[in-house]
């Protein structure tokens, strides 16, 4: 069993993704819209370390995202989510190796991601067309962009915390 959360580095590197948000390089986006850090970082996290730790890291990189955001939607409830199932497919299944698979994976992550925000927005009675419009907007080119930069950024942070983490 992977103890990534054991370990104060890996721990440490969850700081980089509301570093990368409030930075936000602009040679990274598409149209405006830059990668879904969180689901970056989160994937290959939940992979090593199985689903409660992935459900939990979710949940406080969710809560960390939002204190930085001025809006009335959360991504905690996306982000625990996808933790919490990807943990279930790094335990269950056979090893995540090939790079189209990790970028799928985060591809579809994205996708709930924006589409949980989305959901949120209607519920909280945010029915205005342009709002809808750049809400879907928004999902789709994160979701490519982040879809498109996984295989690279997710495959080095497999590798690296796979070989951190006693087996």
């Amino acid at each position: 069993m992977a103890r990534l959360h054991r370990q104060p580095i890996c721990v440490a590197s969850a700081l980089l993704v509301p570093l990368l948000q409030l930075v936000a390089p602009s040679w990274l986006a598409l149209d405006g819209v830059g990668p879904s850090w969180a689901m970056l970082w989160l994937l290959p996290w939940a992979l090593v370390d199985g689903p409660v730790s992935g459900g939990m890291a979710g949940a406080a990189l969710g809560l960390v995202l939002d204190g930085l955001s001025l809006g009335d939607v959360s991504q905690v409830p996306a982000l625990v989510l996808m933790g919490w199932w990807w943990g279930r497919l790094g335990r269950r299944g056979a090893p995540i190796q090939r790079s189209l698979s990790i970028g799928l994976l985060a591809w579809i992550g994205t996708l709930v991601l924006g589409l949980s925000l989305w959901l949120q927005l209607l519920v909280l009675g945010s029915s205005e067309p342009m709002l809808q419009a750049w809400a879907l907007h928004t999902t789709l080119a994160q979701a490519l962009i982040t879809g498109l930069l996984a295989p690279m950024v997710g495959s080095w942070q497999l590798l690296l915390w796979r070989r951190r983490a006693p087996a």
